[in-house]
């Protein structure tokens, strides 16, 4: 056990968040340390645990500067770009793959 309160499932006091709720507001922790956890049951498993920060100490989220939106935009094309044939596949190239799904279809040519 943590050190931290913890709270069940939808029962966490008004004034603490999750990271992903705070994005929803528009906000960041901050550099805040965590100040609760949240612990939802399940039958056969461990529970699942959030992290709570508080609301009242998170910061705004940072703005997209044109720097960030062009690195952005090169790490999304490098994972469309298909390895194997250098086409842009319209979406990201599963990992399980290593390719576009046209070229994991396609029959290995045997070099014999």
């Amino acid at each position: 056990m943590s050190a931290l309160p913890s709270y069940r499932w939808r029962l966490a006091p008004d004034g603490l968040a999750t990271r992903r709720q705070l994005r929803a507001m528009g906000l960041r922790p901050g550099g805040q340390d965590v100040v609760a956890e949240v612990h939802r049951p399940r039958r056969r498993k461990d529970p699942l645990v959030a992290y709570l920060c508080r609301v009242d100490r998170a910061k705004p989220v940072r703005p997209m500067t044109p720097a960030r939106t062009a690195a952005l935009a090169a790490a999304m094309l490098a994972r469309r770009t298909c390895p194997t044939c250098r086409t842009d596949a319209g979406y990201c190239i599963p990992r399980s793959l290593g390719m576009c799904v046209p070229c994991a279809d396609r029959p290995a040519l045997s070099s014999c």
